[in-house]
């Protein structure tokens, strides 16, 4: 049953990746050339996963009595401290070095795209290394 339980899982990351792929952002060129402000394109994309988000987080709840997969809707805090900037810009260094960020390095394995192996290699290092030598308090 808990294999049967992840389906939803896999048909939305296909769905995820397949997105991806169409907005081109398995190219780390086409990315790149966003984060220097030569093609803005991919504001389409960014808006459009952040409508789509915004709508599933505040519709999910009120249409579903519970999660496909768990048994409530949960809830998590975020604290905006000094690990979470470090975090986030060491992780937008990273982006913005290599143009790829996790979910379009794998979708780029999918479209045949082998160098992102070495980009997927350095976030698998950075998230040992945060895991192992700063664990959450």
């Amino acid at each position: 049953m808990k294999g049967l339980s992840l389906l939803p899982v896999l048909l939305c990351g296909i769905l995820f990746g397949a997105g991806l792929s169409v907005a081109t952002m398995t190219k780390p060129e086409v990315v790149l050339d966003f984060l220097l402000f030569r093609d803005l394109g991919l504001l389409i994309v960014l808006g459009s996963g952040v409508l789509v988000t915004l709508i599933a987080y505040q519709m999910a709840p009120r249409l579903f009595g519970k999660p496909l997969c768990e048994k409530t809707f949960a809830t998590y805090s975020a604290a905006l401290n000094a690990r979470t900037l470090i975090g986030a810009g060491i992780f937008g260094l990273g982006w913005g070095i290599c143009g790829v960020c996790p979910g379009p390095a794998i979708a780029g394995l999918g479209v045949g795209n082998w160098p992102m192996l070495y980009a997927l290699a350095g976030i698998a290092t950075g998230a040992y290394i945060q895991g192992r030598w700063f664990p959450p308090r």
